[in-house]
């Protein structure tokens, strides 16, 4: 199984757009702008958003994509679980050998690891929401301000 790829990334930089824009709507033309990235993946991205429920697109003039949700009720693991496939830390590919100590027992091994790493990973995921990323999002962008004389 593959590791996280830059989709989470991408969904929750969209997510955090969607609500810095407090209700509006974006185009995913806006959202890539934001991203330097295409807007078909964005729209990808997005369309694993809606059938998580997290977003929702009107079609037509003046359409875009919204959040479904309040960004108070959107956690970072929302956002993961939606868009990313498998598990984060990737398993042998193939069956070590069978004939090896190692190769009989570190798959039993690594997976007691692996799972406790990933439940810690999506535990703290989940501690984390939209509105409050935007907010340090935002905290970050003020101290980044010149001073005005």
């Amino acid at each position: 199984m593959a590791g996280l790829s830059s989709r989470s990334a991408v969904a929750i930089h969209a997510l955090t757009m969607l609500a810095y824009r407090g209700g509006g709507s974006l185009t995913s033309a806006e959202i890539a702008e934001s991203l330097a990235s295409n807007p078909v993946l964005v729209r990808r991205v997005l369309g694993r958003l809606r059938d998580s429920g997290l977003v929702w697109a009107a079609e037509g003039r003046g359409g875009g994509w919204s959040l479904a949700r309040s960004p108070r009720e959107i956690t970072l693991y929302d956002a993961y679980a939606a868009v990313e496939d498998g598990r984060v830390l990737s398993r042998h590919a193939h069956p070590p050998s069978d004939a090896c100590e190692v190769g009989r027992n570190i798959c039993d091994v690594l997976e007691v690891e692996f799972q406790d790493a990933e439940r810690v990973m999506e535990e703290r995921l989940g501690r984390t929401t939209i509105a409050s990323l935007l907010r340090r999002v935002l905290d970050g962008e003020h101290e980044r301000a010149p001073a005005k004389r």
